[in-house]
């Protein structure tokens, strides 16, 4: 086991384009250029052994295309958190495998959690699962406890639902500090990492304003990806709607942005800079407020939730917080906001000339997965993953199982899918290029067409 670990480490796996099956690769013992795996020979590189600027030739011209498809959409995993606060002060820590902390049912709602994981290819359970688990038990007691009184106690409810409280409070608070180490960094490494996250962003939403928006759409349930949009001045359009105590609404429109073009009249025209915005498993600041689902201003890394809850009237109660496996008590919320949100993420996907970038997403969770495995039934539809690594082989099985390899690009490696080297070598330019775009036009014109002086130059025609 540990030396299947380490070569899914030290291997890099890459399939772009018109390659036929995924090519595995490692950075050679200097650091300086990529070896093939033994025995195998590609016609782009006949010697086994080929630099970073080989490989870009390959990756960022066909991710460059696919990122202009009709519809595109990108998945956000903790990876992108992990890779940012990595970068601003070299250290990591997602949150998901701290210790709960239950005195009552914990070894059944452990043992429930494994197989909840298990089932879904995770392997050990994480904080999540067991959240979830929690409140399902809390949930089943309560139903049962009116003809089991003597059996089960109410007062083993009551610590249930106070432990779950108390784990729910450290895994938020855990998440603050995330943001906060983020946040509070060195000002060279903070504002350095920052720059890396708008650069990654604006790579995905430089879009002409006649192409669809951008669709980003995330598990995370910290604020990353807002307060790099914040910096970029990527506008976000989300279901909120309101400015003190944003509201979610299920009626949302396909609101969106213009402006006019200055002496043009009746013609107003998309504004760049916009993408939509959904968090799939919700948010550290949405609350559950009389049926409502409300975003507070919950500043990003501050120290406590404790004020801003107090604030919004909830008096510390830490279970109105809207995170996927904290669904609330009654049917109705535990699928709503969720249920719009899922809406959202399967109508943007499966539809022609869709393509959809995953990054730091493990493919851990089956309601993701099963929308993904839909949308590639579409022939016209492509999906790309990039991946530090995939340390579980839960990329590499759905790659094989799934048996749309034609429709799947991989970049898989901690050698070409780091944050550093994505945006600096393998990620389309981060901007509307249309100079690049003119020249290698005008360049494409001279190779068929001889520029003629007698004519006065005629590529330009």
């Amino acid at each position: 086991m540990e030396k299947d670990q380490h070569k899914v480490s030290a291997d890099n796996i890459i399939k772009v384009r018109d390659d036929r099956e995924p090519i595995v690769f490692r950075l050679t013992s200097d650091k300086k250029k990529f070896s093939l795996e033994a025995g195998r020979c590609l016609t782009w590189c006949s010697e086994g052994v080929f630099e970073k600027g080989d490989l870009r030739a390959r990756v960022e011209p066909w991710l460059t295309s696919l990122f202009q498809s009709e519809h595109l959409s990108l998945l956000i995993g903790s990876g992108l958190t992990t890779a940012i606060q990595y970068a601003a002060c070299e250290k990591t820590n997602n949150c998901m495998n701290e210790e709960t902390e239950f005195t009552v049912f914990s070894d059944e709602i452990k043992g429930a959690a494994n197989q909840s994981a298990e089932a879904a290819g995770r392997g050990a359970s994480n904080i999540e699962d067991q959240i979830r688990v929690a409140n399902e038990l809390i949930k089943g007691l309560n139903i049962m406890k009116g003809d089991n009184e003597g059996v089960i106690p109410a007062k083993k409810i009551e610590t249930l639902s106070s432990d779950l409280e108390h784990v729910i409070e450290t895994f938020a608070n855990n998440i603050l500090a995330i943001e906060r180490d983020i946040f509070s960094a060195k000002k060279g490494k903070g504002d350095a990492a920052f720059s890396k996250l708008v650069l990654f962003l604006m790579s995905f939403a430089s879009r002409v304003g006649t192409r669809d928006r951008l669709n980003i759409f995330t598990t995370n349930y910290d604020r990353l990806i807002e307060a790099g949009a914040d910096i970029a001045g990527l506008r976000l359009i989300d279901r909120f709607v309101g400015a003190m105590f944003p509201i979610f609404r299920s009626s949302r429109l396909d609101i969106d942005m213009h402006y006019n073009p200055p002496g043009i009249r009746g013609e107003p025209r998309y504004l760049e800079g916009v993408a939509r915005f959904t968090k799939l498993h919700g948010s550290l600041d949405w609350l559950n407020i009389e049926g409502h689902i409300r975003r507070i201003g919950l500043p990003f890394g501050a120290q406590g939730t404790v004020p801003f809850l107090q604030n919004a009237g909830l008096d510390e109660h830490y279970t109105s917080m809207m995170i996927y496996p904290n669904a609330a008590k009654d049917r109705e919320t535990a699928e709503y906001p969720y249920v719009e949100l899922f809406r959202d993420f399967a109508a943007a996907l499966c539809r022609p000339n869709s393509t959809i970038v995953t990054y730091g997403y493990s493919f851990g969770d089956d309601h993701i997965n099963r929308v993904i495995q839909d949308m590639l039934t579409i022939p016209s539809t492509h999906l790309v993953i990039i991946a530090y690594d995939d340390a579980t082989g839960r990329i590499m099985d759905k790659y094989r199982t799934w048996g749309r390899e034609s429709q799947i690009s991989l970049i898989i490696g901690k050698d070409i899918a780091n944050i550093d080297d994505l945006v600096d070598y393998y990620l389309p330019k981060p901007a509307i290029d249309r100079v690049s775009m003119r020249m290698a036009d005008i360049l494409r014109r001279r190779i068929n067409r001889p520029f003629d002086k007698e004519q006065g130059g005629g590529e330009f025609e």
